[in-house]
């Protein structure tokens, strides 16, 4: 019936409209080209060899190894990608069960945050922090440092422009994990001698309370609406969940000795996946990583043969890919999230800890 009653006007419009588009006329009507992918890099803390290695994911090259100074372990980027934080420490290394009175004096001018930036790689300053600082988190407007001194058992707080600490909160037995809240109220922080987190208000550093976890809590990981808490720890080899509103523990997620490993799981460190479905815990000395269902509370898998004691983990802005820090094999292992299988290892030498993935400079 179109045909028979085709009528002149119209089709002289849609010729007139369809030159138009051709001609770029239309504007609204055409579609934007399609978004590149991020480019981002892996920042390694070579606790040994006193450098932090830069690594392209895409291609697993070692870019650069940037001089930071003595233990470089705890590491963060900024939200931008520009700068660089990495805890640094002049205690010397203890191994589990190390007679103390044998190792060498701490030099404590080696303590503090270097401060790096990313475009030239080069240190720009390096920021007095406590005693022997080792894990740290940036607040969510990027002014303030809350670190973990383990030796004093205190949180130190430091102020970015002034490059000061500028309060010492007391808190539990060998402090470790430090983590903000994402509406930067409350930093909690792990305690590997007592066994408990520790909430502390960020506007008056007043405690807010403790909560008993697993044996020897190591990392935290925390929802985007800051809920819930997932605690890494290492001696009971489980994660606890914590209720962050009322601080308890409402669940423990118990991480099974896989069949074909040597060792039970030793939980490290804990990431989220980008859109917060899914937890990855590195397992230490298991050589794995645990995936946890979030919804569920449940583990759905295990990365196995991953690397030699797997502790620094994170994961790319896509959530395909997973990068773990292991020290004894000084390297990295990059890990396909979708098949389990590890895609490449990437060789640092020394002792690789902590991992840091941002978008490039």
């Amino acid at each position: 019936m179109l045909r028979s009653h085709r009528r002149p006007w119209l089709a002289g419009s849609l010729t007139a409209v369809l030159a138009a588009v051709a001609a770029g006329a239309c504007r609204d009507t055409a579609v934007p080209p399609a978004a590149q992918p991020t480019r981002q890099r892996v920042y390694v803390s070579n606790e040994t060899a006193g450098t932090v290695a830069v690594i392209d994911p895409a291609t697993g090259a070692v870019e650069a190894a940037i001089p930071v100074g003595q233990r470089p372990r705890g590491l963060k980027v900024s939200r931008d990608g520009t700068t660089l934080y990495v805890a640094l420490s002049g205690s010397p290394i203890a191994p589990p069960g190390v007679d103390e009175s044998t190792l060498p004096p701490a030099d404590r001018s080696a303590d503090g945050i270097a401060v790096v930036d990313l475009a030239t790689r080069k240190i720009i300053r390096t920021i007095h922090s406590g005693q022997d600082p080792e894990a740290f988190d940036l607040s969510p407007d990027e002014k303030w440092l809350y670190v973990s001194n383990e030796e004093t058992a205190e949180m130190s707080v430091v102020d970015l422009q002034a490059g000061a600490v500028v309060k010492r909160v007391p808190v539990g037995e060998e402090p470790e994990g430090v983590t903000v809240s994402p509406d930067g109220r409350v930093v909690y922080v792990t305690c590997e001698g007592d066994h408990t987190v520790r909430a502390i208000d960020t506007a008056t550093f007043a405690p807010l309370g403790s909560v008993v976890v697993g044996q020897r809590p190591r990392s935290i990981a925390v929802m985007p609406d800051g809920k819930t808490l997932f605690v890494a720890d290492e001696n009971s080899a489980s994660v606890s969940v914590v209720d962050a509103t009322t601080r308890t523990v409402t669940g423990t997620i118990a991480l099974p000795m896989a069949d074909a490993a040597s060792m039970p799981p030793r939980p490290m460190g804990a990431v989220l996946s980008p859109d917060a479905k899914l937890l990855f815990v590195s397992n230490g000395r298991a050589q794995s990583v645990s995936v946890i269902d979030v919804a569920t509370r449940r583990l759905i898998r295990t990365l196995s043969e991953i690397g030699q004691r797997p502790w620094g983990i994170g994961i790319d802005a896509g959530g395909t890919t997973l990068f773990t820090a292991n020290g004894p094999s000084g390297d990295v292992s990059i890990v396909n999230v979708a098949s389990g299988a590890v895609e490449r290892r990437v060789s640092l030498l020394g002792s690789p800890w902590g991992i840091a993935v941002a978008p490039a400079p």
